[in-house]
This record gives structure tokens, C-alpha cells and sequence, in this order.
């Protein structure tokens, strides 16, 4: 019993840290019921999102694309934003650029379910554009919340704009790839976006550096490192 009401204070402290920070004034307390429980920190981060309308981006996108995975996972993966695939479907990473990256988890010696996966922002910008900066701001503080909620040990971003969000800076990929970047707790290694692996075949030098970042992960971890992922 004393174990199970510390948890119920440690989801309810992790909740109530999450609405100071998006910088709400009243606390937002889920609808009372009978078996009404207070929801896990995704859960809470993902009720708080709701059906956004805080940037321009929601004008044009089918479904919020969240993330999906282990709400434990060790390793996070953060991407740009949803494509068509993703807006369609409302899960990330679906489309050849998902297979792909599914492709590198198992390579890893993993399965998508053990990791987490998510993205900058959760609506798809038209024509699949870069967000912009303001769509950007709207977005980070249920990125930064869903980060506290998993608490990965490595947080691995995926192209050019998730790094830069992350890490804010300005630096080009090729410049801090393939080294480990200090956020708070948790390391940060930036490497390429699976699109950009796609678009860059048949040149395999992109994708054995890919490799190469997540070979550094998994040392990091203190786990095997297959030799799967040389044939990607």
C-alpha cells in the first residue's frame, strides 16, 4: 500500500511539474469518475496537447502524431515532423523513411517496441516544408515534457532541425554528428535523418556514418553491438 500511494505522488508531482512549465496558471485536473486514475506522464502530456490549435500547422493535418513506444524506453528518437504516411496513419516514422529507421532499430539488436519514437512537431507541415521557428516554440514544451516523462538515457535526433531544436544551435549536422551532446541528464547524438539516407543512395558513406552514431549509442548503454547494421 505505502509503495503503491508513492507512486500515485511521484505521477501527480511529475504532472503537476509538467503544467508549470508549459506556464499555465490553473492546474488542469483529469475528469473525476469511479475508476477514473490518474494518468500515466504520456498520458498526461498527451491529454494536455489535446486537439491543438496553437500553431498554424493544425489548419492542414489530418491527425496529431504524437509518438509511440516503450513509455521506459533507454533510447528516444526525435524527428522533424509527421509526413503524409504519418499524417495518415497518426503514428511516426510509417512511411520509407520509418522502414528505414525500423530497419536500423533491429540492426541494433532491437525492436521499435523498446524504443521511443516521436517528432518536434506533431502536425504535418504543408508540403512537407521545414517547421517554422514559431511552430517550433509551440511544439517543444510537450517535446521537453514527453522527454521527462520517458527519461532516456540517449536521446538520438534525426536530421538537421531536430538537433538544432534539441541542442539549440546553429551548427551544420556534419559538424556535431557523431559525438555526444550534454542536455541537462541526458546525452543528445545527432545524426541523419532516414530520408536524407534515402535520398542519398546508392552512396553508402551516409548510412555506414549513421551506423557508426548508433554503434556509439549502444556502447554508450553498455549493450552488444551487432554487425547487422553494416549491410543497411
Amino acid at each position: 500500500m505505502v509503495q503503491r500511494d508513492e507512486n500515485w505522488v511521484r505521477l501527480f508531482r511529475q504532472y503537476l511539474q509538467y503544467q508549470i512549465h508549459v506556464g499555465l496558471t490553473e492546474v488542469l485536473l483529469p475528469a473525476a469518475g469511479p475508476d477514473r486514475q490518474l494518468s500515466s506522464p504520456l498520458e498526461a502530456v498527451r491529454e494536455e496537447l489535446g486537439d491543438c490549435t496553437r500553431c498554424r500547422l493544425h489548419r492542414s493535418k489530418t491527425t496529431i502524431v504524437f509518438g509511440e513506444g516503450d513509455p521506459r524506453a533507454r533510447i528516444m528518437f526525435v524527428g522533424e515532423g509527421p509526413g503524409a504516411d504519418e499524417d495518415g496513419a497518426g503514428r511516426p516514422f510509417v512511411g520509407r523513411a520509418g522502414q528505414l529507421l525500423t530497419k536500423m532499430i533491429r540492426a541494433m539488436g532491437m525492436d521499435r517496441s523498446e524504443v521511443y519514437i516521436t517528432n518536434v512537431v506533431k502536425c504535418r507541415p504543408p508540403e512537407n516544408r521545414d517547421p517554422k521557428d514559431d511552430e517550433i516554440a509551440c511544439c517543444m514544451p510537450f517535446l521537453e515534457a514527453q522527454i521527462r516523462a520517458v527519461h532516456p538515457e540517449v536521446v538520438v535526433t534525426l536530421g538537421r532541425i531536430a538537433a538544432s531544436a534539441l541542442l539549440k544551435t546553429t551548427d551544420p549536422l556534419n559538424r556535431i554528428r557523431g559525438q555526444f551532446h550534454s542536455r541537462g541528464d541526458i546525452p543528445v547524438m545527432p545524426s541523419y535523418h532516414p530520408s536524407f539516407l534515402l535520398r542519398q543512395e546508392p552512396d553508402r558513406r551516409p548510412k555506414a556514418e549513421a551506423w557508426a552514431d548508433l554503434k556509439m549509442v549502444l556502447a554508450r548503454l553498455g549493450l552488444p553491438i551487432p554487425g547487422a547494421g553494416d549491410k543497411l
